[in-house]
């Protein structure tokens, strides 16, 4: 009984001891090996955070680095170039065509020393008059101030309504042939409400100082005089419209019964209408007319932080309406 000990009032033996250690040491590997890897993770959560932080900054560095603002050429480097401003999207206050961002890129594009032309190169379906009207009259003025520097307007996909407006006072318009042309009208739209609110038993209740301060409400019925009223005033300003066009366009205008319906034209039958002058681009426009080849970009630029949040925002909406179903038709 040499290889048996007493242990707590039983007997172990030798075989049974080695095995009790062989376990302690298991569970201790194993708790080891637990602890590892929990530090692994842990050590790779942070690496995780820290590559993914480092890939934020390397992209926002990317964006100031690449950004228009930052590529924008030096005139006074680059020496003789041709000034080219971007109309994009919709005119309109606090927007990127709005009057103060196009009217600030045209005095800059006209005050450099080097530029010899202006181009405005224009993609857009139009939008506030008041706006339109703005940036046609400074045109007018900085052409009257640099008689030697010409404005050409080129439209690429879409020059309608008030964009057509803005490119009336240039020297000369341009288009691609496929290019959508004119819309020369004015529109107001809204909705009534009047029988889904008797539907569903709902009073409408407004109180006015001014018999016809609630004539817009699309919860009231419409009254005859009211929109006639509203109808002059949308006359009025197709009539404003149309003076401008003229002006601008001079006897090149092969006038119509429909020039000044709102109808919209191609390229092509917009050359034939006198709309515009050629069918051409911004790079031929520069290299042919103007005679200067370089392009240098005075288009009002955001912030690039605020561009890039903006555009976040939008991908994630158009994302958004992806999944939902909710995206529309778009022209192509």
């Amino acid at each position: 009984m040499q290889n048996d000990q007493w242990t707590e009032g039983k007997m172990v033996s030798r075989e049974e001891r080695a095995q009790a250690t062989e376990d302690k040491k298991a569970w201790q590997l194993l708790e080891k090996t637990l602890l590892a890897s929990l530090q692994e993770q842990k050590r790779s959560r942070r690496w995780g955070i820290f590559f993914k932080a480092l890939t934020f900054v390397y992209l926002f560095g990317a964006i100031l680095l690449f950004s228009p603002l930052a590529q924008m050429e030096s005139s006074s480097v680059g020496g003789p170039h041709t000034a080219v401003i971007e109309l994009r999207g919709m005119i309109a206050d606090q927007e990127e065509a709005s009057a103060d961002n196009l009217v600030g890129a045209l005095r800059d594009a006209f005050e450099d020393a080097n530029t010899k032309g202006v181009v405005l190169r224009i993609n857009s379906p139009g939008g506030s008059p008041v706006q339109s009207g703005y940036v046609y009259d400074e045109i007018k003025r900085l052409r009257a101030l640099h008689p030697d520097i010409k404005v050409y307007a080129v439209i690429t996909d879409l020059g309608a309504s008030g964009a057509y407006y803005i490119a009336a006072a240039a020297d000369e318009i341009y288009a691609d042939k496929a290019s959508l042309v004119g819309s020369i009208g004015v529109t107001a739209a809204g909705f009534g409400f009047v029988g889904t609110m008797d539907k569903l038993g709902v009073e409408r209740r407004t109180y006015t100082a001014g018999e016809h301060k609630a004539f817009l409400d699309p919860f009231q019925p419409e009254k005859p005089e009211e929109r006639e009223f509203w109808q002059g005033v949308l006359n009025t300003t197709h009539q404003q419209f149309i003076s401008q066009v003229r002006v601008g366009r001079g006897d090149r205008l092969k006038e119509t019964p429909d020039m000044f319906s709102g109808l919209i034209w191609s390229g092509e039958q917009a050359l034939e209408l006198g709309l515009i002058d050629g069918l051409s681009s911004t790079s031929a426009v520069a290299r042919d007319v103007v005679g200067a080849e370089e392009l240098v970009d005075f288009t009002h630029q955001e912030s690039p932080f605020k561009r890039f949040t903006r555009q976040l925002g939008a991908s994630m909406g158009a994302a958004l309406a992806t999944e939902l179903g909710f995206s529309g038709p778009a022209l192509r």
